[in-house]
């Protein structure tokens, strides 16, 4: 038997499931809002084409609006200056969008400071703890934000200095950049870097040091407390948009039944 046929089957007989890491996109799903002068991106809108009417008596079907960077979305290269010579979502590759899940759990400590940061010793922690990042890996960050999803203020966080949601430090984003066996960071809130990194020197550090070294963003994610630490397998799936700068997606994780 095939290792293909092999995972075929352990699918059907439930001792490898699905888990949908994937926020449910709706008009009411919380986006990024950037404040003035910047614009900013659309949430989702749907127009009906038809809908058993006289337009389509026998189907239903809409137009829609989005934005790329709208719900649970990945973020390619050409998403930063830093990567603007670099790949469009279409261009990845389907092997760096498929690999092992390595969860850095920080629930506790976000629960007391949303600002929360994560710096080098937390990655190297993790290595002390489980051993080398596996090749072609994806950094999960729980953080228990995702509990917050139906509620847009309290996801977003924000008051009048700006949003308070967790994320990684400079030098953090520097060391998941940095290591070559990382192909990309995923996040319950909004987007990859900290609400707070619009003053962080460089802005949107986590945004310009890993989508300027080929690397990639998911946001929005979801069950990230259902995730083992190691051992799952993440599969991101975004639309193949020609020049796109990202696409909303759904993320799936494949976990060995308990």
């Amino acid at each position: 038997m095939s290792v293909v046929e092999k995972l075929t089957m352990a699918l059907g007989d439930g001792s490898v499931e699905f888990l949908d890491l994937t926020t449910p996109l709706g008009r009411e799903t919380p986006i990024l809002s950037l404040p003035e002068p910047f614009a900013n991106t659309v949430g989702l809108s749907l127009s009906a084409v038809s809908s058993f009417d006289d337009a389509g008596p026998g189907w239903a079907w809409n137009d829609m609006t989005v934005g790329e960077h709208a719900g649970t979305h990945l973020d390619a290269p050409v998403h930063w200056i830093s990567g603007r010579d670099g790949k469009s979502v279409d261009q990845i590759e389907p092997a760096r969008l498929i690999g092992p899940a390595v969860v850095i759990d920080k629930t506790a400590e976000v629960a007391r400071n949303p600002d929360f940061l994560l710096e080098p010793a937390d990655f190297e922690q993790w290595e002390d703890e489980n051993g080398p990042l596996p090749d072609n890996c994806w950094i999960i960050f729980r953080t228990g934000w995702s509990a917050r999803g139906s509620n847009a203020a309290d996801f977003i966080n924000a008051d009048d200095s700006g949003s308070h949601t967790p994320g990684v430090s400079p030098a953090g984003a520097r060391w998941i950049a940095a290591n070559e066996r990382v192909s990309g960071f995923g996040v319950e809130t909004v987007g990859i870097d900290a609400g707070q990194a619009a003053a962080f020197d460089p802005m949107f550090p986590v945004h310009w040091f890993l989508l300027g070294a080929d690397k990639y963003g998911i946001t929005s994610l979801r069950q990230v407390d259902k995730l083992p630490v190691t051992g799952a397998t993440l599969v991101v799936a975004p639309l193949p948009i020609v020049g796109g700068t990202g696409s909303p997606a759904r993320v799936f994780a494949l976990v060995e039944a308990s």
